[in-house]
């Protein structure tokens, strides 16, 4: 029913999360980052941003053409909308999901993506870069500590709101945060590891890559050396 075009980052996890919890029948398209598979015509044609994850939907509600979507947030919803599950009908509930998966997309994600290019794959390390994002990660980490207080999850029932921030903390260390600092984030956080459909999701990681990305510079070239020149 869907193809997913992904490669082993939080953004792409995300997806396998989801389809895992719903048992959604679904085909992975291993897109290697590295490798420069995002700039090949097909998956533009899906994804024009050059970012994984993408879907297409062949079997869309309501029938018709098979809708193409990306972005990683916008994924989410849809598959959410489509199936009916981790995502609450009323409008309260929406709300709540909805404000903590675009502070994850808004916040989290990008913070968190900055701390680890300036800590690990810039070829200079500036202090002052590393120190901020490491600072601004740990205020992040803070807020969803401080709303996994009173709550099992982060809008109540497990929801595309968790999905969307948990792989963003499976590399803590990389960020260089400490898990026991943040003691509810990090019950809830052993929660969404245990979960049959989360380790069933890193599986199918593991037969994507199973080596950690080497950067050499032609990948780095790739992913960090882009302009609107680059644009096709």
């Amino acid at each position: 029913m869907i193809d997913l075009y992904y490669w082993t980052t939080p953004n792409g996890h995300k997806i396998t999360m989801f389809l895992e919890e719903a048992a959604t029948p679904y085909t992975l398209h291993g897109i290697n980052i590295g490798n420069g598979d995002q700039f090949q015509p097909d998956f533009l044609r899906i994804s024009p941003n050059n970012r994984i994850p993408a879907i297409i939907d062949n079997a869309p509600a309501g029938g018709g053409e098979p809708i193409s979507v990306f972005e990683s947030g916008a994924i989410l919803l849809y598959l959410a909308e489509k199936t009916g599950r981790f995502i609450p009908q009323d409008l309260r509930g929406r709300t709540d999901v909805l404000q903590w998966l675009f502070w994850q997309m808004g916040g989290l994600g990008p913070m968190a993506g900055q701390n680890h290019h300036f800590a690990t794959y810039a070829p200079e390390k500036l202090p002052y870069a590393i120190d901020r994002y490491v600072r601004e990660t740990s205020r992040l980490y803070g807020v969803l500590n401080k709303r996994l207080a009173d709550r099992e999850f982060i809008a109540g029932a497990y929801s595309i709101a968790d999905m969307a921030c948990y792989p963003w903390i499976v590399p803590h260390e990389r960020q260089q945060q400490d898990l026991n600092e943040f003691p509810h984030l990090k019950r809830w956080f052993e929660a969404i590891a245990a979960r049959p459909a989360t380790i069933r999701a890193y599986e199918k990681a593991q037969s994507i890559n199973s080596a950690p990305t080497i950067h050499t510079e032609a990948a780095r070239k790739l992913l960090f050396g882009q302009d609107a020149h680059t644009v096709k």
